[in-house]
């Protein structure tokens, strides 16, 4: 006999806001849209997972590295540091920071293509393993770092206060507060708060955007995995419908081949956007 609390399939809409919610220092979802008291525990463990990843490839090719004929992961880091360097060069003409920027440049690049490459894994692989684990059929658990604008956002800050720092180096602290009161209008008392109210925008308005560019691409690029995955999720729970088993596996594979491009992209784009950010910090009005 029901007694109507049987427990039920969860519906496409709750199915994606459970895979959209984040575990964090609460244990619920988060009430409010803005809370600096939320430290959001999944994105902070894999953001530490993929760097410490990286850093060891990067160590292992570096120890195991030979001048005679390169094996392929070799061959693929020396692409992309040699990319890395020309485009560090192009950019920020000063070679004394160049020995940081450049350095920063790839482990930027590396970093994130490894926080995007997250998306590859089974939408419901991990999530199903930490319920598991924790006990907690219900429990939260987001595998994207890039995904959260928290997390986007973390890094672009980062970038701008490399950028601050090379402004105070480059032009001395005296010269910097003069270029934000004097710049972009000219020296007149008159524009000064002018010159002083659009250097705080543009700030502002490279650091947002550097973060929310990253967390846009991303955040689209695995709503659209999960959506594919409920076609998969509704065949498997109707057996029935030959249409939505070929059309899951078709567009699983169409969307993760083109996903290898906006993964590889974004983090280009966020390694080219820090080099660009920089080498302004460098420039003199």
């Amino acid at each position: 006999m029901a007694t109507g609390h049987e427990a039920h399939a969860p519906t496409a809409g709750e199915y994606i806001v459970h895979h959209l919610t984040q575990l964090n220092t609460t244990g619920h979802p988060q009430q409010s849209v803005i809370d600096f008291s939320v430290i959001n525990l999944d994105t902070v463990f894999f953001s530490v997972l993929m760097g410490v990843l990286g850093l060891f490839v990067m160590w292992r090719v570096a120890k195991s590295v030979t001048s005679g004929v390169p094996g392929r992961l070799q061959a693929a880091v020396e692409i992309v540091l040699e990319m890395v360097n020309n485009q560090a060069k192009g950019i920020v003409h000063s070679e004394e920071s160049r020995k940081f920027v450049a350095p920063l440049a790839l482990t930027v690049f590396v970093w994130i293509f490894l926080m995007n490459s997250m998306d590859f894994l089974p939408v419901d692989l991990l999530p199903k393993i930490w319920a598991a684990a924790s006990g907690d059929e219900h429990a939260f658990l987001r595998v994207v770092p890039t995904a959260d604008l928290n997390g986007t956002l973390g890094m672009s800050v980062g970038v701008l206060l490399v950028c601050l720092w090379y402004n105070i180096k480059i032009k001395g602290l005296g010269g910097w507060v003069h270029e934000l009161f004097t710049a972009p209008f000219g020296s007149h008392p008159v524009l000064y708060p002018i010159n002083f109210a659009m250097q705080m925008i543009e700030f502002l308005a490279k650091t947002v955007s550097h973060g929310m560019r990253l967390f846009g691409n991303m955040y689209a690029g695995e709503l659209v995995f999960m959506l594919i995955a409920l076609m998969g999720a509704a065949w498997a729970g109707t057996a029935t419908g030959a249409a939505l088993w070929v059309g899951h596996v078709v567009a699983g594979t169409v969307w993760a081949i083109f996903h290898i491009l906006i993964v590889a992209l974004q983090a280009f784009i966020f390694m080219m956007l820090t080099l660009v950010y920089i080498g302004q910090a460098h420039e003199s009005h």
